[in-house]
């Protein structure tokens, strides 16, 4: 079967992403563990086998929740790797050997797709003992224009980004009962919905990793944030479909 003129959208969970863009498999943020430091993931797994092929990963920044060492070992270290500048000889160091740093604004070709670096204002520092790199966001080009923001609160020049992009993965949330500064909640991810007008837009970073040791029925903090973004976006996006994924859950856009 032939995907040339359509684009796939499926949300793993968390800040992972997958993103077809005609044959071309782009993995984004890959945290494919039942745990990570003091997380625990709440959704499930993907079979052992998944995925069957990854063109290049995108990574945000090199946060815990973001940037899964085993999860990118177990992927394969020949992997081409995009990731902000700072972290590409950390990377390297663990025995990552295609990976290319991007500072806001550069330009790469993958295959059909083209991927560009673009703005994001969180931190980017590996807690405890890490290295401190950039933090980024991408868009990617192909038959249609997917906007992932990694992690981020709002920054000057988000509403150039868009208004052409179809798809915008915006994260609402994160992984416990309070957001620290860098973060959009989803009071200020409809404000971001609203700047880059995006045709659809799917809420992500909710709803996967918890805490050890914080209830994991708790639905204020791990199943609300989608459902407010959405009620938000109403009010100040209202031209922006939104649409709520399940974690293995998938658009195609053709």
């Amino acid at each position: 079967m032939t995907h040339e003129n359509s684009t796939e959208i499926t949300w793993i969970g968390h800040s992972t992403v997958m993103i077809r863009t005609g044959e071309t498999w782009i993995l984004t943020d890959p945290v494919l563990r039942g745990r990570t430091a003091h997380l625990r993931r709440r959704v499930r797994l993907l079979p052992e086998d998944w995925p069957a092929r990854v063109d290049v990963i995108l990574l945000s920044h090199l946060h815990l929740d973001h940037c899964d060492l085993p999860t990118l070992k177990k992927l394969g270290r020949d992997i081409p790797i995009f990731a902000p500048v700072g972290a590409g000889a950390w990377l390297r160091k663990h025995g990552f050997r295609q990976v290319e740093e991007l500072a806001v604004g550069a330009i790469r070709q993958v295959e059909v797709a083209t991927v560009t670096a673009v703005p994001a204002f969180h931190s980017g520092h590996r807690v405890p003992f890490g290295p401190t790199a950039a933090t980024i966001g991408y868009l990617v080009e192909g038959r249609h224009t997917t906007y992932f923001a990694g992690d981020t609160d709002l920054f000057d020049g988000m509403a150039e980004l868009g208004p052409d992009i179809d798809v915008a993965l915006i994260p609402v949330w994160g992984w416990g009962r309070s957001l620290g500064p860098g973060h959009l909640n989803p009071e200020r991810a409809a404000l971001a919905a609203g700047l880059l007008q995006p045709r659809l837009a799917i809420p992500i970073h909710w709803g996967t990793l918890h805490p050890f040791g914080t209830g994991i029925r708790d639905r204020r903090f791990l199943e609300d944030p989608p459902h407010q973004f959405a009620a938000r976006a109403r009010e100040t996006a209202p031209d922006v479909e939104v649409r709520i994924l399940a974690p293995g859950g998938r658009v195609v856009l053709d």
